[in-house]
């Protein structure tokens, strides 16, 4: 049972919903609100021991978005291309563990979207501050496809690119805003998505940030 909350838990104007954006997907509207204190002391939790840090791509080009990770896996990117690993190359010490609030949340959110079953090893934690974007990609370093994405927005509204198979096709449009949740899996697992750049639009309690966290299947 999700925890009773305060902190982020106060949006009246929240909306609520399961929103279909493709065949196996779907948009879970204020779904991560009532675990939202546990998630964002989940962060502080993360960050403690693996902070934040913005990572070199293959090509030689730093990401706007900070970034870390939880949970047996945690993808990272250097000179040496896109991987998972166990060990996080800042601290040398193996990522933090996924917190309990996240694989609740992450379980819970994949069921509702027609994924039961859910568990993910790998939790790719990021930090979007104004200006920040995500260029289109698919995710397709996990071994396997058959498990679902799950993405939660807390902070920041943000507009959520959503693509097909390939990087030419038609990307539509999704805002997302605190305690949002995109569910994506089956047909719709290598659909390219994105992130368009941050507008400074603070969120009462978070400021001019957004976390966004997204659990997958990745071993």
């Amino acid at each position: 049972m999700a925890p009773t909350l305060d902190l982020f838990g106060d949006d009246d104007t929240a909306q609520h919903g399961r929103e279909a954006i493709g065949p196996q997907s779907f948009v879970l509207r204020s779904f991560a609100l009532p675990y939202a204190d546990a998630l964002m002391q989940g962060v502080v939790d993360v960050t403690a021991q693996s902070p934040f840090r913005h990572m070199d791509t293959p090509g030689g080009y730093t990401m706007s978005v900070a970034l870390t990770n939880c949970g047996q896996l945690g993808w990272t990117t250097d000179a040496r291309g896109y991987r998972y690993s166990r060990i996080d190359p800042m601290t040398g010490h193996p990522w933090p563990d996924l917190p309990d609030a996240f694989l609740r949340l992450a379980q819970a959110a994949a069921a509702e979207a027609g994924f039961p079953g859910f568990a993910p090893d790998a939790c790719l934690v990021n930090r979007y501050e104004p200006r920040s974007r995500l260029s289109l990609h698919q995710d397709k370093n996990e071994r396997d496809y058959d498990a679902p994405i799950v993405s939660v927005s807390l902070g920041m509204p943000a507009v959520f690119l959503f693509g097909g198979n390939e990087r030419s096709d038609k990307t539509r449009r999704v805002p997302l805003f605190h305690g949002d949740v995109v569910v994506w899996g089956g047909v719709d697992r290598l659909r390219y998505h994105g992130v368009m750049p941050m507008k400074d639009l603070p969120h009462p309690k978070l400021g001019s940030q957004r976390i966004n966290f997204t659990l997958r299947k990745a071993g």
